[in-house]
């Protein structure tokens, strides 16, 4: 079931994969780099027994993308065996490995997930549930965390809720996941959120809930909803296919191309902004442009005199349906704007009248360090140039971003329950300013 459901959330890592299993008296663990499918062979699974699992597919932000650093991580304490795992970002990570070098403590790995492990394990509670509460005091930034004894599991979310944290429900057992796809693949039903701030433990004595105060401004990452969660995900206790269509009919409402004869989406992710941005704007909506699903996650070009093969490798211009017409491409959103660029110069190869690119999300000014891998802030296209000169870099008639209250407003709810820090809007939390 942990493989079924790691295999469901492989679009949140393609770097490594990991697996624990408890089976009452120990630990078992088996870690390495690769995609679930390859790493998980039938003859690891068999040797994975237990009766509770936890597991892990990682996308590096903190740390280097090496063996030693592939989660969950595991340690005996005075707690016993204890293995965790982690999704999110800590900012505090240079203050507690200084603290815990300090102490003598070694590191076997880069990754501040390890950290975590640390701080639990130094508790001096034989209690797994009060030793978790330390996060609390120490662990700043972004943390929904599984951790689990050889007896039982507990899953924790920081008090401001940057990352997801769901719990299912399968017959007798609870599940645990960043996503509600992985409880769909294997049957499970979506209870609730993991609420920020909450302990929630599972053993022999039950389900119980340890709720701690939450922040009075949370900081939901917003980006969830744009780009990194599936489509068919709930998250945040919204459905994302939803939330995204809405982004774009909000993006047609304030950057409308009045002339447009059709619209495509960049996919797979500005599949459902483009169907939305469509349906407010009442033009055809179609897939100018084909992705490949069969590319490898490495691949080595002969040379570099063949221009774009990247990006060709993985899109496909459908040219009958773009010459002579005026095209607005919908795109998530911007960062670098390198792979926006190769691909409107595939688009203008088919002969459209003009390109119009929209953006459903706000321009990404800052790098995010809560568990989204963005540049540094001098690589953020939008950080130096304004939507005429990225239009002009590249390469399309327009560029149009959707603006922050209209993401708020497509989203839904209060705007300061969201971290747009990425947007330039204050540090960890949500809107500050128009």
């Amino acid at each position: 079931m942990t493989y079924l459901g790691l295999h469901a959330l492989q679009h949140r890592g393609q770097e490594s994969a990991g697996m624990a299993v408890g089976d009452g008296n120990g630990i078992n663990v088996y870690r390495h780099m690769g995609l679930v499918s390859d790493v998980f062979t039938e003859e690891h699974l068999r040797a994975l027994k237990g009766y509770l699992a936890i597991g892990h597919v990682r996308y590096s932000t903190t740390g280097s993308s090496r063996l030693v650093n592939v989660q969950p991580f595991s340690v005996r304490s005075r707690q016993g065996a204890i293995a965790l795992a982690h999704n999110g970002n800590l900012t505090n990570t240079r203050a507690l490995t200084e603290e815990f070098l300090g102490r003598g403590r070694l590191f076997h790995s880069s990754s501040d997930s390890e950290l975590l492990l640390h701080l639990v394990a130094a508790q001096e509670t034989l209690n797994l549930e009060d030793a978790l509460q330390v996060l609390f005091d120490k662990a700043e930034g972004a943390y929904s965390v599984v951790a689990m004894t050889p007896k039982g599991i507990a899953a924790v979310r920081d008090p401001k809720g940057y990352r997801p944290l769901v719990i299912g429900k399968l017959d007798d057992a609870w599940v645990f996941a960043s996503e509600t796809t992985s409880l769909d693949l294997i049957g499970a039903t979506y209870e609730r959120e993991v609420e920020p701030g909450e302990i929630v433990v599972v053993d022999y004595n039950g389900f119980r809930s340890h709720r701690f105060p939450q922040s009075p401004r949370l900081a939901r990452c917003v980006f969830e909803f744009i780009y990194f969660a599936r489509p068919d995900s709930i998250v945040f206790g919204k459905p994302v296919y939803e939330v995204r269509k809405r982004l774009g009919r909000q993006l047609a409402i304030e950057s409308p191309v009045q002339d447009a004869d059709i619209v495509i989406p960049v996919p797979d992710s500005g599949v459902a902004a483009a169907i939305g941005y469509a349906q407010q704007m009442g033009v055809p909506f179609d897939m100018g442009l084909i992705r490949s699903h069969y590319v490898g996650r490495t691949f080595i070009e002969p040379e570099q005199r063949i221009r774009n093969f990247g990006v060709k490798l993985k899109l496909n211009p459908l040219p009958y349906y773009l010459k002579d017409k005026v095209v607005v491409v919908v795109d998530d959103s911007l960062v670098r704007g390198t792979t926006s660029k190769k691909i409107i110069q595939m688009l203008r190869a088919r002969g459209p009248k003009a390109i119009h690119l929209r953006v459903s999300s706000p321009p990404v000014t800052e790098s995010c360090h809560y568990g989204i891998d963005t540049p540094r802030r001098e690589e953020l296209i939008a950080s130096r140039m304004d939507e005429e000169g990225i239009a002009s870099f590249v390469g399309a008639d327009s560029v149009r971003y959707l603006s922050v209250r209209g993401l708020i407003e497509a989203v839904g709810g209060d705007g300061t329950q969201y971290c747009t820090s990425c947007f330039g809007n204050g540090s960890g939390h949500g809107i500050t300013d128009a």
